[in-house]
């Protein structure tokens, strides 16, 4: 028997991801490539990102907001 988690790991695809950044999903490609940006492979050749991964690159690649003053 193999041993399974109750956690399963959230999987995004390209278009998810580059939603997320609002980039052309083959940017989101390029990235892979790259190294920036780590991707699974499925049984049929697609890419697949690690949802914890990209939500932490999000997190650091988002400006904030600035105080508006009234």
């Amino acid at each position: 028997m193999t041993a399974r988690t109750d956690e399963v790991e959230s999987l995004l695809t390209p278009a998810e991801v580059a939603a997320l950044f609002r980039v052309d999903p083959k940017t989101v490609t390029r990235w892979a490539k790259a190294g920036k940006l780590s991707s699974i492979r499925t049984l049929g050749g697609h890419r697949r990102y690690r949802e914890a991964e990209v939500r932490e690159l999000l997190g650091g690649a988002v400006p904030q907001p600035r105080a508006t003053e009234d």
